[in-house]
């Protein structure tokens, strides 16, 4: 007779095990039972408000609570988080950002799920970089480092692919650091493009 699935013991025991993230297969393997069987009784349990669907064989514990950064981290990799999202994280821009934006090596995508929005811009491998593990809500998370951030995002200002910011607050970057990181995307227009941005910020601070 098939082993049938039991909600207690397969909640309890997701939790025990430290578990945020599960496909069909993985449910299957930790429990010892069909991948049908697994992927109806996920079917099952998100219809009873056990699970959320994050995409495509990807599950979380509804009551889970992971940082929407950590989230951000796994649902699609390699990636880390950058643009504006880390520009918000940091102070850069003053705006609350409720997108979470993260680059990858992999084509760009975008997840719509009921823990957030989740949007994958793709950029060439020689600039997949200048990221760190940052400690938070008790996960670790790649981040992009505040100079790269802001030079990630310059570089889709620059491409066209997002507008830029009146208020950036270059106060909040190591100017020396973030001229290191647009000299790593090889285009000269960056270069203008930062140039023209510290002398408007000069001006501005002139007539205020």
């Amino acid at each position: 007779m098939p082993k049938k699935l039991n909600r207690l013991q397969v909640e309890e025991t997701l939790k025990s095990k430290g578990i945020l993230f599960f496909s069909p297969q993985e449910l299957s393997d930790i429990f010892a039972v069909s991948r049908t069987a697994a992927a109806s009784f996920i079917s099952s349990n998100l219809k009873s408000g056990l699970f959320i669907k994050l995409k495509a064989n990807c599950y979380i514990l509804k009551d889970s609570q992971p940082s929407f950064y950590f989230l951000a981290n796994k649902l699609y990799q390699p990636s880390y988080i950058s643009l504006e999202t880390a520009l918000s994280f940091y102070g850069i821009i003053p705006e609350t950002v409720y997108t979470l934006t993260s680059l990858t090596t992999k084509p760009t995508r975008e997840f719509m799920t009921q823990k957030g929005v989740f949007s994958y811009q793709k950029i060439k491998k020689s600039v997949f970089t200048g990221y760190l593990p940052l400690k938070i809500e008790n996960n670790l998370v790649y981040f992009a480092s505040p100079e790269k951030a802001l030079a990630d995002y310059l570089y889709f200002v620059d491409l066209k692919k997002t507008s830029l910011s009146e208020r950036l607050d270059l106060k909040k970057v190591n100017k020396k650091e973030l001229l290191k990181w647009l000299l790593v995307f090889q285009r000269p227009s960056l270069l203008k493009l930062i140039k023209q941005i510290y002398a408007n910020q000069r001006n501005l601070n002139k007539i205020n």
